[in-house]
């Protein structure tokens, strides 16, 4: 794996959200691959197949732009009960 591949996934991958393994994993990899400009074989299968599982899903990390902002139910007024009038 080169390093433009490395960063395309590891781009790909930032679009989700990662278990506490799955980001420390994904460090390591990185730190690996810039001491040793290689990953191992071990280490590149799993780390496409990591990006295989996440791509089915959909991303679910917000970014600022596209964000849907939650807001919070508005308080209602409780309505007075009210007699017959003739």
């Amino acid at each position: 794996m080169n390093k433009a591949r490395l960063e395309w996934v590891m781009s790909g991958l930032n679009q989700y959200a990662l278990t506490t393994a799955e980001d420390l994993f994904l460090k390591t990899t990185s730190a690996d691959f810039d001491k040793n400009q290689e990953l191992t074989e071990r280490q590149e299968e799993r780390i496409e197949n990591l990006y295989k599982e996440k791509s089915k899903l959909l991303p679910n990390k917000k970014s600022d732009r596209f964000s849907v902002k939650k807001s919070s139910p508005q308080k209602t007024r409780t309505r007075m009960p009210r007699g017959k009038v003739f």
